[in-house]
């Protein structure tokens, strides 16, 4: 391998693995996109563990989510846990499950220290982290509460100091560095290094067979398939990719020249097809038993697939195939992704053949696609038929549905069978439902059974409802039972509220963060640290801001530099907030100089941003562009922004472009926008054609509006659609949704789809809806089935 390049997210990581040699269990997930790093930096930062006897486990075999589950409860002191691809963790349908035995395996004192390291792509990172819209359930609350302040994110390039540290190895003979340099130069170098390019060119000039193969792989891997795709379903799953001529030239002995083909590697073991053997599992389906051979794709062209094939719906050989040999996990999966691209017809098939394979969540699927039809009593009887083969979505259904006929006691037995079974959101919810009906008690005993179960969350947010309500007493002690289960961030939810109140109110919420604190509540750490400043008690508030540092919150260190700052004390101030960048927050020295910018003290401020800058910030010279923007010294500001877009920060050059724009320069503002788009970032192209067409400049507008577009950001496109269709130009507000639409936007598709139909124009109407459909949105199908509904009564 290459030498190691250590870049800010290595800080980041190395302070979690420095915790945990101090005997403080961790945890941290490199959030990048394919080919970014995050395994690598992972290795790189337990290398000092190994010379302690620390232990590595890799939670794999027979597969890795039943692995984990098996097992995380025999974790002993001083073990890494190894979630790479934490997706196959968090994604199963054990997620949950899993997420909260990790976190249980935090707070188990008994097996501290341990340290459980991860990592994810940005787009699994936004599920788990989502949260569900008013009325819908919550897919993730468990991953949620683990990944939260978990999270470190990888920059998918290198930035000048980066660049720089691997020029210098590059001289001192790293050939690997030294090519990599010399045949790029956007920064990419992990991605080279991989050999993501020649990956990506091996797709794109394959012959049609492979290129077949390939696109097969990358749609059943972005609608929901599992990592190891059978050879069997690729065959069967390629007949509607070729068109007539390519299938016609298809050789006897097609199938063995293409794989030998793509699965030849590019770079060490690297292909973009590779052979895998998975361990045999015992499955409840004949079918099922026998060990087959299978493919995997290489994570860069699944992510190249996710963006450039997002628009496009599978053929029908594709969900035959998959009907055909797939588990019943992916089926599952494919049957959410068919239901969403309106292929009804493959949803129920899909489940069927699921359910078929024994497993019990595609039967309770198959009560709702019952029940969607109006079949209830079959529906009923499925929905049984699941919770008695201990389907845990199955018993949370049928324990809403038993309370809402008025069975409250059968509703919380089969409630609790599933949090017996690990998942206690049916206790959640049948607390929520029992707090809203005023049937307190009920619901304090529920919310009870979650914590017991595992899940405080309950707990929690009954405690700030009944905070919110004013029943105070009541929303503390439920607070101090969430505490008590191991979770303070219910003291410190009520504290915040009470704080809005008045000085008795300010008083009480100083108490109930003196109660999280001792418990090791980082954030009520924090704001104690605060609290003693202010009242001049310099030595403790330290102690207490180091104390909430350590445990993960820096920013009690640069709140506490800010205070001293803010009251003169400059070297103090600049020690605090150097503490506070050891401790993983980069941006605590510009915040000092923002203050003593505004105090006057330009060059002060100045040399803490260069300090900053030499500290691995890449946004420092950025930020004093945008001090002296703000201070009216454009000059200099556009100089250093600039200097920052070169070195890959586009902030201040956006920041310049909106200045340059209200002051009356349109031509010096594009050129910043320009500069700001070159280096990452079209907000400002975006800002500039929305401003332009408020002031009547339209074609100027809807000109940059579309090169923001062509960058891949359609939001510039689609606002100026609204303000003309708001000012009546309906056909000058559909010719900018369509483009927006022709750069990929299925919500603009789907936009078009109703302008025409209201337009009477219906079979374009059909059209651009299916398209949205098969790219994953169907609303402008099912708003144009409202439409005609409407307009034929």
């Amino acid at each position: 391998m290459p030498a190691y390049v250590r870049r800010p997210h290595d800080e980041h990581l190395s302070i979690v693995v420095e915790a945990a040699v101090d005997g403080h269990s961790g945890m941290a997930v490199l959030v990048g996109s394919s080919s970014t790093g995050k395994t690598r930096a992972c290795w790189e930062a337990i290398q000092p563990l190994a010379a302690l006897g620390w232990r590595l486990w890799h939670p794999s075999d027979p597969i890795r989510a039943e692995a984990a589950l098996a097992d995380l409860h025999r974790v002993e002191p001083r073990t890494v846990v190894w979630l790479n691809d934490a997706q196959h963790y968090l994604g199963d349908t054990s997620g949950e499950r899993i997420a909260a035995a990790v976190h249980r395996l935090l707070t188990d004192v008994s097996s501290s220290p341990v340290l459980v390291l991860g990592t994810l792509w940005p787009e699994y990172q936004d599920d788990y982290m989502a949260l569900p819209r008013h009325g819908e359930p919550d897919p993730h609350p468990q991953a949620r509460v683990l990944l939260a302040g978990r999270l470190i994110t990888l920059p998918d390039r290198f930035d000048h100091i980066a660049i720089n540290k691997a020029r210098a190895l590059a001289a001192a003979g790293d050939r690997q560095l030294d090519h990599a340099l010399q045949h790029t130069d956007s920064g990419r170098l992990t991605q080279f290094l991989a050999g993501a390019p020649e990956l990506l060119r091996r797709y794109e000039t394959a012959d049609p067979p492979v290129r077949a193969l390939l696109e097969v792989a990358m749609d059943a891997r972005r609608l929901g398939a599992g990592l190891h795709l059978p050879v069997s379903f690729l065959e069967q799953a390629v007949d509607d990719y070729l068109n007539d001529d390519e299938y016609d030239d298809l050789t006897d002995n097609w199938l063995d020249q293409a794989l030998d083909d793509v699965t030849r590697p590019v770079l060490g073991r690297l292909a973009p097809l590779r052979r895998t053997r998975p361990r045999p599992v015992q499955r409840s389906s004949p079918m099922q038993t026998a060990t087959v051979s299978s493919y995997r794709l290489a994570d860069y062209l699944e992510q190249h697939g996710r963006r450039s094939r997002a628009r496009w719906c599978p053929p029908e050989s594709f969900w035959q195939a998959a009907h055909d040999h797939l588990t019943a996990e992916s089926l599952m999966n494919l049957a959410e992704a068919a239901r969403i691209r309106h292929r009804f017809h493959w949803v129920e098939q899909l489940a069927q053949q699921a359910a078929d394979l024994g497993n019990t969540d595609a039967i309770a699927r198959l009560a709702e696609i019952r029940r969607a039809n109006g079949a209830d009593k079959e529906a009923d009887r499925l929905l049984q038929q699941a919770a008695d083969f201990g389907s845990i979505t199955a018993l949370i259904r049928l324990s809403l549905i038993r309370h809402r006929a008025g069975h409250p006691e059968e509703a919380e037995a089969l409630a609790q069978r599933a949090a017996d079974a690990g998942d206690t959101r049916g206790l959640s919810q049948l607390a929520e439902i029992c707090e809203t009906y005023g049937a307190r008690k009920k619901a304090e005993a529920l919310a009870l059974r979650a914590a017991t179960a595992g899940d405080t969350g309950p707990l929690v947010r009954l405690a700030e409802r009944r905070e919110l309500e004013g029943a105070t007493q009541g929303a503390e002690r439920l607070g101090q039972l969430a505490a008590k289960a191991g979770d303070t961030t219910a003291l410190v939810r009520i504290a915040a509220i009470r704080e809005t109140g008045g000085p008795t109110a300010r008083y009480e919420a100083q108490r109930l963060y003196q109660r999280a604190g001792r418990v090791g509540n980082t954030s009520a750490l924090a704001r104690l640290a605060a609290e003693r400043e202010k009242a001049g008690h310099r030595d403790e508030a330290e102690q207490l801001a180091r104390r909430a540092a350590r445990a993960g919150q820096s920013f009690a260190l640069v709140r506490l530099a800010e205070m001293r700052e803010a009251a003169g004390a400059h070297q103090e101030a600049e020690k605090l907030a150097h503490q506070a960048i050891d401790a993983g927050h980069r941006f605590a020295l510009i915040r000092i100089a923002a203050l003593r910018y505004a105090a006057g003290d330009r060059q002060g401020a100045e040399r803490l941003v260069q300090q900053a800058a030499a500290a691995g910030n890449p946004s420092a010279v950025a930020r004093l562009a945008e001090m002296m923007a703000d201070a009216g010294d454009l000059e200099e500001a556009e100089r250093l922004a600039r200097q920052a877009a070169a070195d890959g920060n586009p902030s201040a050059a956006a920041r310049l472009a909106d200045l340059r724009e209200a002051s009356g320069d349109p031509e010096g503002a594009e050129d910043l926008a320009w500069l700001s788009a070159d280096a990452g970032d079209t907000s400002a192209l975006n800002r500039l054609a929305e401003m332009r067409e408020l002031t009547g400049h339209q074609e100027e507008a809807a000109r940059l509006a579309y090169q923001a577009a062509q960058r891949g950001s359609t939001s510039a496109l689609m606002r100026l659609a609204d303000l003309r269709e708001a000012a009546g130009d309906h056909e000058g507000a559909e010719e900018l949704a369509r483009l927006a639409a022709d750069a990929g936007d299925t919500h603009a598709m789907a936009r078009v789809a109703i302008m025409r139909e209201m337009a009477g124009d219906r079979r374009q109407a059909d059209r651009l809806a299916w398209i949205a459909a098969d790219a994953g949105n169907p609303s402008a199908l099912t708003r144009l089935a409202q439409l005609r509904d409407g307009a034929d009564s």
